[in-house]
């Protein structure tokens, strides 16, 4: 980990002219802006950069709008995608008369989320494991006025496109729902997701494989190997922005929306947890599924407080495309070893301790990864510390279960407003330890709810017409 100093004088061996800095705001978005390598020196770190936080999603009201930010110097790398060579650094958020960390900084949550889990002394990381699905499309187009609406996909992948003339259609498109994994020229973006790949590792992450995904018309996984906490959720922004960039360079974009094509899989982001304390893992144990007490305690508190995790899991109105009954994702909170038909899976790939760890399944990859990792951390801590049975695990096709067989299986929310209430009536597990305040929660909802259950709320969709127009 780079001291300022240090970070200082890594910008000049690599000849950086200019420097940004990025940071997140509140739904999980990173802001950026770039200052001349003549106005960055030790002190900065200290001092730090003023910036307008009303402008910022969830920030500040303009009546008390002046915040700064200060650099993380263990952050340091080269920017991969500026022209100049260009020194980049993670900031967190701090008021500028106090000079206290901000609230509301998603960053700042996720770093007393680690802290927190050492004051406990139960463990002392928390390590993380997303595996965040993505599409990689040719085009996108959409609309929205008082009097019209519409969005518009297409990929040279597409199954639509098998008729399409293209001089010549070449055919090798990926059926729906069989996109997982043929090789090329079925799989026309291997090189792209390697061009992905190779830049995340030049700038330290470390890589573990990328493949195509279940769906039509380009999805993809690329996996990283687990980290802590708040240096995964570092990683995940780092991540999103490479993939986006790497498509744009392409000609091609990619989005991390659940749900953008209907009748094929959506993206999730299959969340792996474990606990270590003095660098041995405290997951492996002689209970159901070579895991420990501990373990199992861990998944109670994450199926007990899985409706209000979907708040900041789940954050989106399309997150709820996905997580639909009888379809692909994860809805009914149970869990089980090798069953992927449960929201909460026991990978068994291996017996090693160090790799006993458990799969929270329902998470998708719009979320604000700051926010998503915390949270399940909180709700886990909260399984350990009270004990919470997570029950009998469901080793049967959840799937294919009958109706009276599913009564008793509880279910995931099915709306953004469904989670939204949820968190409203259980948080005080994640105001344990001054993790999350009572205000963030209260931003959390009130922006979601305003900013985009309401606008979506209120417009009428494609296929109501279809449905309606007739009446």
């Amino acid at each position: 980990m780079l001291t300022p100093k240090e970070a200082v004088a890594f910008a000049k061996e690599n000849k950086a002219k200019m420097v940004d800095f990025k940071f997140v705001d509140l739904p999980g978005v990173w802001q950026h802006f770039t200052v001349p390598i003549s106005e960055f020196e030790e002190e900065s770190f200290e001092d730090g950069f003023g910036f307008d936080g009303s402008s910022i999603r969830g920030f500040q009201p303009i009546h008390a709008s002046d915040m700064l930010i200060i650099p993380d110097p263990s952050t340091a790398v080269m920017e991969p995608f500026t022209k100049e060579p260009t020194l980049s650094l993670i900031c967190n958020i701090v008021d500028p008369i106090t000079k206290q960390s901000y609230s509301r900084d998603a960053r700042y949550i996720a770093q007393k989320a680690e802290s927190y889990l050492k004051s406990t002394g139960l463990a002392d990381t928390a390590y993380i494991g997303p595996e965040a699905e993505f599409f990689i499309f040719d085009s996108v187009r959409y609309d929205q006025s008082s009097n019209q609406g519409f969005y518009h996909i297409d990929s040279d992948e597409g199954a639509w496109n098998s008729g399409r003339e293209e001089n010549p259609n070449l055919g090798y498109k990926p059926r729906y729902k069989e996109g997982y994994f043929p090789v090329p020229p079925t799989d026309s973006q291997q090189d792209i997701r390697t061009e992905m790949a190779l830049t995340m590792e030049k700038i330290g992450i470390h890589v573990e494989c990328q493949h195509h995904e279940v769906a039509t018309a380009g999805q993809a996984e690329i996996d990283m190997k687990f980290a802590p906490l708040v240096k995964m959720a570092d990683q995940l922004m780092w991540f999103k922005y490479i993939i986006k960039n790497v498509a744009h360079r392409n000609n091609k974009t990619a989005t991390f929306m659940p749900k953008p094509l209907f009748e094929d899989n959506g993206s999730g982001m299959h969340l792996h947890l474990s606990l270590w304390k003095s660098d041995k893992p405290l997951f492996a144990g002689d209970r159901y599924g070579g895991m420990s007490e501990m373990a199992l305690w861990a998944i109670g508190g994450i199926l007990k407080h899985a409706s209000a995790l979907c708040a900041f899991t789940n954050p989106t109105t399309n997150s709820y495309r996905r997580l639909v009954p009888g379809f692909e994702a994860p809805i009914n909170l149970a869990y089980s070893s090798r069953n992927r038909s449960a929201s909460v899976r026991i990978p068994m790939y291996s017996a090693s301790p160090k790799s006993k760890r458990f799969e929270f399944r329902t998470p998708d990859p719009s979320c604000n990864g700051y926010l998503a990792f915390s949270a399940v951390l909180m709700a886990a801590l909260d399984g350990i510390q009270h004990r919470i049975d997570p029950g009998p695990p469901l080793d049967k096709d959840i799937y294919g279960l009958s109706p009276e067989e599913l009564k008793n299986v509880p279910k995931a929310p099915g709306s953004l407003d469904e989670a939204l209430n949820a968190l409203k009536k259980d948080n005080e597990f994640l105001l344990k330890g001054d993790v999350f305040t009572q205000d963030v929660i209260d931003m959390w909802i009130d922006y979601k709810t305003n900013n985009e259950i309401n606008p979506v709320r209120l417009r009428p969709v494609p296929h109501e017409f279809a449905l309606y127009f007739d009446i």
